[in-house]
């Protein structure tokens, strides 16, 4: 066994994960990613014999949100060994250095590293004024990305600013802010991972696939992972069985909002947002917004911020009906589809009984008059 995979046993062992454990991670993994499961062994050993990689880091126009969520994949424990099998070089946030040391170390990895690093970028980059609305060490952003994603392996825009703009970009956009894909035009091997903040599990799920094939999976029209971005929420959202019966909560903490009711009226865009929300859910897989009774603002689509506000107001129309709908016209039809299907089995019940109603049994003989026949 390798020094690597030596590492790596150790470190499973020191945090109380048992092979076990692991190779269901390793499993749930494969499935998350929509691979065979005769896949999972080779996932296994990737990860148990993967040098290192390197990343670097950068946040630009950005709250910090997909950093924190990058710090809690937590469901199960092995995730954060697999955070911790790459080598963070650079990263503002967590990093002990700062000033010119930290930017000391970033050029060092451009530097010495050049297309064996991974890049992460968090948050917009504002382009207005030469980039003078963020400069970090005397530098624009803008020519801090093209110079560390130019160089690096590949790329990853985490978060809805750094995959579309986000906010910073909504109107009027008074700083200029582009996504990586529009600021750089031409990046190669840059995927988007859209959301506010990104999932943890769907960010451990991406690493875990480069780690094992050096390469990002199948990739939507928008750079998209599909594994993560290839349903729409409204697809799989425990309510859905709500929105085809026509039921749907009507105002805040109403008796429909207390009995689970669809949100629709009140401004849900799972039909039109593409994520594996209720499935991987969030917190370590404890609830997820629409779970909790708030409805989807569809962090994970271009230009949500313009786009899907008023955010507690529905959308036009509801889905897959086309103009014309409304969401109160569907209701009462779905109301009247219900019915109408509940009347029909029961006329069907009913004609089903009678056909299979069993003939009369024949009555009973009746015992002689003891009168007749009687002697005297």
């Amino acid at each position: 066994m390798s020094d690597r995979e030596n590492w790596f046993v150790g470190e499973l062992e020191r945090r109380g994960v048992s092979r076990r454990e692991f190779l269901g991670f390793c499993t749930a993994m494969t499935s998350m990613l929509a691979l065979p499961a005769s896949l999972s062994a080779r996932v296994a050993e990737a990860i148990q014999r993967a040098e290192k990689p390197i990343l670097v880091w950068l946040e630009f126009q950005d709250c910090a949100g997909n950093t924190e969520s990058f710090l809690r994949a937590g469901r199960p424990t092995v995730a954060e060994i697999v955070l911790d099998v790459l080598s963070v070089d650079y990263h503002e946030t967590i990093m002990a250095a700062a000033g010119a040391q930290a930017e000391e170390a970033l050029q060092k990895v451009v530097g010495d590293r050049k297309g064996h690093y991974l890049a992460v970028v968090e948050g917009s980059i504002p382009t207005f004024e030469n980039g003078a609305y963020c400069t970090i060490g005397g530098k624009a952003a803008i020519d801090i990305a093209r110079e560390v994603c130019g160089g690096a392996a590949a790329t990853i825009a985490m978060g809805t600013c750094a995959a579309y703009g986000g906010l910073p970009a909504a109107a009027p956009n008074p700083t200029g802010a582009l996504s990586v894909r529009d600021a750089i035009p031409g990046l190669r091997n840059l995927v988007n991972m859209p959301a506010c903040p990104a999932n943890a599990e769907n960010i451990t799920a991406l690493l875990v696939h480069y780690l094992t094939f050096k390469d990002w999976p199948p990739l939507d029209e928008y750079g998209r992972p599909l594994f993560a971005y290839g349903h729409l929420i409204h697809d799989n959202c425990e309510r859905r069985g709500h929105y085809e019966a026509g039921q749907y909560v009507e105002a805040w903490g109403d008796e429909g909002h207390r009995a689970g009711y669809c949100l629709y009226k009140m401004g849900c865009k799972g039909p039109v947002t593409s994520q594996n929300c209720p499935r991987v859910r969030w917190n370590s897989g404890t609830n997820w917004p629409i779970g909790c009774g708030h409805p989807c603002l569809g962090c994970a689509e271009p230009d949500f911020w313009d786009k899907m506000t008023p955010f507690y107001s529905h959308l036009p129309g509801p889905p897959f009906l086309g103009p014309g709908y409304t969401v109160d016209r569907v209701g009462v039809a779905a109301s009247v589809g219900v019915a109408a299907a509940f009347a029909t089995h029961g006329l069907i019940s009913f004609l089903k009984r009678s056909r299979e109603k069993p003939e009369p049994a024949p009555a009973a003989p009746q015992p002689p008059d003891s009168k007749k026949g009687a002697t005297l």
